[in-house]
């Protein structure tokens, strides 16, 4: 499908990406481009051959790529376009796995005063606590859920091949607005990992912290998982998209309000039913989407 593929960015998601795509045969070579402080992190990735070769010269990277993912953090994608922008070519379609995708638009307007039509905005629905290369899975995206978001000048080839690539790996596909996906995601994974690094937070800070841990049970495990995610990237992403976030975080607060009269006026019909409702529609999406994998760590 591509004679090179370059990734910008070689660890979880870059690097399964990088393994997935050797697996499936889907490039000929496969490089990677990073900082001078990445190089371990690029040495490694060669050492475990899911790349090629590795390069901290960007031009060097380009040369005869014709497919360019960026799986860097959100944040870092106007200094990225920006440094890919005077080696930029119409013979290459770039592409990014970022968790946000009004921050990628927004970006590439800024560099480039508009989107260019060959830059193919997509996201993997999947991801893990861990991170760095040695974290890559060659199945990660395997029955997983890939998000683009084109514009409307985007080229139809590019998004084709995108498209076929991401299908390629295993991936469910579909097509989105820019907008429906930063709402969506906003409230399917960034407000529930924001949940989580908050009690947490809250519960390491307590006097009685080694206590609280000591004897925490598996829901506590399940539902505070997340919370081991890198902080760095989920810095970003919220940041990015905070204008999604925001509303939902005081529509939880007042639904938190509302449990907490609830509890104050022991009104145990109305919590009961409100626990029911949502036991309930948690049953309606897993039965919906059975054998899908739901219950990863879908970021």
């Amino acid at each position: 499908m591509f004679d090179r593929l370059c990734i910008i960015g070689v660890g979880l998601i870059g690097g399964s990406m990088a393994r997935a795509a050797r697996r499936c045969g889907l490039s000929r070579q496969i490089v990677g481009y990073g900082r001078e402080q990445d190089l371990e992190n690029l040495q490694t990735a060669k050492r475990l051959q899911v790349i090629d070769d590795y390069y901290l010269n960007i031009g060097q990277a380009l040369e005869n790529a014709d497919c360019v993912v960026i799986a860097a953090p959100v944040g870092s994608m106007a200094g990225i376009l920006a440094l890919l922008k005077p080696f930029w070519t119409e013979n290459a379609i770039y592409t990014d796995v970022g968790s946000t995708k009004s921050s990628v638009i927004e970006a590439a307007k800024q560099v480039f005063g508009a989107v260019p039509d060959n830059l193919v905005p997509a996201h993997p629905i999947a991801g893990a606590e861990k991170s760095g290369v040695e974290a890559a899975l060659d199945d990660l995206f395997l029955n997983k859920r890939l998000i683009i978001t084109p514009m409307e000048n985007t080229r139809p080839d590019a998004l084709q091949k995108i498209q076929r690539f991401w299908e390629s790996l295993g991936s469910l596909v579909s097509i989105m607005d820019v907008d429906h996906h930063d709402a969506i995601l906003a409230a399917t994974s960034h407000l529930p990992h924001i949940l989580a690094y908050s009690l947490v937070d809250m519960l390491g800070r307590k006097d009685e912290q080694s206590e609280i841990f000591k004897y925490a049970a598996g829901g506590f495990r399940d539902f505070t998982r997340i919370a081991s995610s890198d902080p760095t990237m989920w810095l970003d992403i919220c940041s990015a998209n905070k204008e999604q976030i925001i509303p939902l975080i005081q529509q939880l607060k007042s639904e938190l309000d509302k449990i907490e009269q609830m509890l104050a006026n022991d009104d145990r019909r109305q919590l009961f039913e409100t626990f029911t409702y949502a036991r309930n529609a948690r049953q309606r999406f897993l039965d919906q989407f059975e054998g899908n994998n739901v219950e990863n760590n879908n970021i």
